[in-house]
């Protein structure tokens, strides 16, 4: 059994949805279909979770909505004319959205509910228009699939009981096709995952049923070693492992966010990524374990958005707990950190800006002046990390060098290496602006002809 989900992009429209069908009428393997909410038609569209959040933000207020509703079932009735099937679908989601606008639960929870209507929505969708080509299809909610998770609404972690709940549904007979993004408590509240959401539940259902496969369609043919945006035209990545796939997520590249395929890599299930629009193209498989070749490095990511705490103090080596110290000063914050480098007198932490505002560096800055005594204390912003990734980097000589030669080949100076707390990778810290002088440059010294 293999377990398909696609993305926003995939079901924008019902012309995309058809592609859908046709993916999974040309393999019965495919028994188990995950799906977003309707993505992106055009660059300047606006994706239909968006349109439920802004509807939210009005209606709870007591504000007049019907225009932003309006805007919602338009954009539904659309794909229902797209696609021929029963325009009936349209007055389940107009009366589902009412009801969540009415009902007396707190807003938070209501808007859980309000943006899972996206996802919702696109499966029962789906599942009509494979009815409709002669597939022996079904709508099932998550509820009664068995994903059981954490009361956390936004950030919904699965519990481990849910994994032989599914499993059970490999009796099934039909294509189950499940909303992305959301599951129920033990008390039946609808609670969502965090970014990522649907490429979550794709992943715990994989888990689940123990899939042969775990495709994930998107909208580009396989994963590429850099950023396309950067680099015209970057090589792809046939084979990535586990490990390397999650250190490409975390640095920046926008496949997965890095903890959506978490559920899949401990069951060891192998994933695809594959386009939508070209099924027939083979994809990126990420394994377990792949054979160690000559050129380790699989891929070069990078991301903006950060800055850094530096610390110094003479003799902080031999004060015990200083640096416990520094990190609960930034936990009482609510701060988590990316990295955090050292030096016998100094300790630097790299923090992303989207957490650190001009109010919380002012009390973090009086915090570690009071309680910490340092000599020296200063925030570096608008920093860029750069993460050169590859199984068998940190035991393949002369990787460091090759990405040092670039990045001053290409007139960028280098503000952090961390190099050796990751098996699979070489982190570098980097002025914003140098970026897209650096990626070219370390590009070409990797992956160059």
């Amino acid at each position: 059994m293999k377990v398909a989900k696609f993305g926003g992009s995939s079901v924008a429209n019902g012309n995309q949805i058809e592609k859908i069908g046709a993916i999974i009428k040309s393999d019965p393997e495919r028994k188990f279909v995950i799906v977003s909410a309707p993505g992106k038609r055009h660059q300047d569209d606006t994706k239909m979770t968006d349109l439920l959040i802004q509807l939210g933000n009005i209606a709870f207020q007591d504000k007049p909505y019907m225009d932003n509703l309006n805007v919602i079932m338009n954009r539904f009735s659309e794909i229902v004319e797209e696609l021929r099937i029963s325009p009936s679908i349209l007055d389940d989601i107009k009366n589902n959205i009412q009801e969540i606008i009415n009902n007396n639960e707190s807003d938070q929870m209501k808007m859980d509910a309000l943006k899972s209507i996206g996802e919702d929505s696109s499966a029962k969708l789906v599942s009509e228009y494979l009815k409709t080509i002669g597939l022996n299809a079904r709508y099932l909610n998550p509820k009664d699939a068995g994903i059981i998770v954490s009361n956390e609404p936004g950030n919904a972690q699965i519990l481990p009981e849910s994994f032989s709940e599914l499993y059970k549904l490999r009796q099934y007979e039909e294509i189950a096709v499940i909303p992305g993004f959301f599951g129920f408590t033990k008390e039946g509240k609808l609670m969502t995952f965090s970014r990522g959401g649907s490429d979550i539940t794709g992943s715990i259902v994989a888990a689940g049923i123990k899939a042969k496969l775990y495709e994930n369609f998107t909208d580009v043919d396989s994963v590429y070693t850099v950023n396309p945006s950067i680099v015209s035209n970057p090589k792809e990545i046939t084979t990535l492992t586990y490990k390397e796939m999650r250190e490409l997520s975390y640095a920046g590249f926008s496949v997965f966010h890095d903890e959506a395929l978490i559920p899949a890599f401990q069951q060891k299930i192998p994933v695809c990524i594959k386009n939508t629009n070209n099924p027939d193209a083979p994809g990126t498989m990420i394994i377990s374990e792949k054979n160690k070749s000559r050129k380790c490095v699989v891929g070069i990511a990078s991301s903006k958005g950060f800055s850094s705490l530096y610390v110094s103090k003479y003799l902080m080596n031999r004060e015990v707990g200083f640096g416990r110290k520094l990190l609960q000063i930034l936990e009482k914050e609510s701060i988590s950190f990316e990295h955090a480098p050292s030096g016998i007198d100094e300790m630097s932490v790299i923090i992303r800006n989207s957490q650190l505002s001009a109010a919380k560096e002012e009390v973090i800055v009086n915090r570690i002046k009071e309680e910490l005594h340092p000599d020296r204390i200063t925030f570096h912003r608008d920093l860029a990390m750069i993460m050169i990734v590859g199984e068998g980097i940190v035991s393949t000589l002369g990787i460091a060098q090759k990405a040092t030669t670039a990045l001053t080949d290409a007139h960028v100076n280098i503000e952090m290496i961390n190099q050796g707390s990751s098996e699979v990778s070489i982190m570098f810290g980097i002025q914003s602006e140098g970026l897209n002088r650096a990626i070219p440059s370390l590009y070409n010294a990797f992956f160059g002809s």
